[in-house]
């Protein structure tokens, strides 16, 4: 790994870190200012009861765990806005299928340099790695030094690793939302766990305090829904990016074949 891709990895790991603490942040303000606002409160004051259908007041009610959860939430939310917009500029100008057979027309004619031209005007990882193949075709096409076999095996190993630099930017971040796919249900767990605990102690005196026990009750429910909302965004946004990736993967392999088969075709 080069330096400039060393310090890129941990640029990327710094903008992580901040955007986690910013999450965390605005988690917090909304937890405070928006749902913690007198205004949701009886009697203007949030240690009361929230007004009766003030959902806004009765999320705050979940206690301490909520601002994490909307933090989760916020979190899943940012990255998946950055996997959008990166597979999107990775995607190219243009439709993949549609420049897949562009570029196996172009390769049927013998017509490299339209190709690498197409590639210029396509951008996006799978024209990147194309053009890097067509580089190494028309470089070997005519090297004398190399015999048939060398020249595809060193076509093949452009490509492959043409791909496995594409490969990192295209799952980058991922992992985070794979994650918070399951420690969203998991943080979510431990603030119905607490909310149950406060309802079994309202209920262990002689006479059972029914303002204690339908507040734990309330607890335990807002902070089970609010990690469920959180895994549910990541699982379904993980999958679809996920589905994508392979989709480019697969694009790429096509082309990459298409590549390989015309310059063995070609070559004598």
């Amino acid at each position: 790994m080069s330096k400039k891709q060393k310090s890129a990895g941990g640029f990327s790991a710094i903008i992580g870190a901040i955007a986690i603490v910013i999450a965390l942040l605005i988690g917090v303000g909304i937890y405070v200012f928006i749902f913690g606002n007198p205004a949701n409160f009886v009697d203007g004051d949030p240690a009361n009861e929230p007004i009766q259908g003030n959902y806004l007041g009765i999320i705050h009610k979940g206690g301490f765990i909520v601002p994490v959860l909307l933090a989760v939430n916020i979190i899943v939310i940012i990255f998946t806005i950055e996997r959008f917009v990166t597979l999107s500029k990775a995607k190219g100008k243009g439709k993949i299928d549609q420049f897949v057979i562009n570029i196996k027309g172009l390769l049927a004619q013998k017509k490299i340099k339209e190709a690498m031209a197409l590639c210029d005007k396509q951008q996006g990882s799978l024209a990147n790695v194309v053009h890097s193949g067509l580089e190494k075709y028309e470089v070997l096409a005519n090297d004398p030094l190399l015999d048939k076999e060398q020249k595809i095996e060193a076509i093949k190993t452009e490509l492959d690793e043409a791909t496995s630099l594409e490969m990192p930017m295209l799952s980058k971040n991922l992992v985070v939302l794979s994650t918070l796919a399951s420690t969203s249900t998991l943080i979510g767990l431990i603030g119905t766990v607490l909310g149950m605990i406060k309802s079994f102690g309202a209920m262990s005196h002689g006479s059972p305090d029914t303002s204690a026990l339908a507040a734990g009750i309330s607890e335990a429910l807002i902070n089970t829904a609010l990690g469920i909302l959180g895994s549910t965004i990541a699982i379904i946004f993980f999958n679809l990016f996920s589905t994508k990736i392979d989709q480019m993967v697969h694009s790429m392999d096509e082309a990459s074949f298409s590549i390989v088969q015309e310059f063995s075709a070609d070559v004598k």
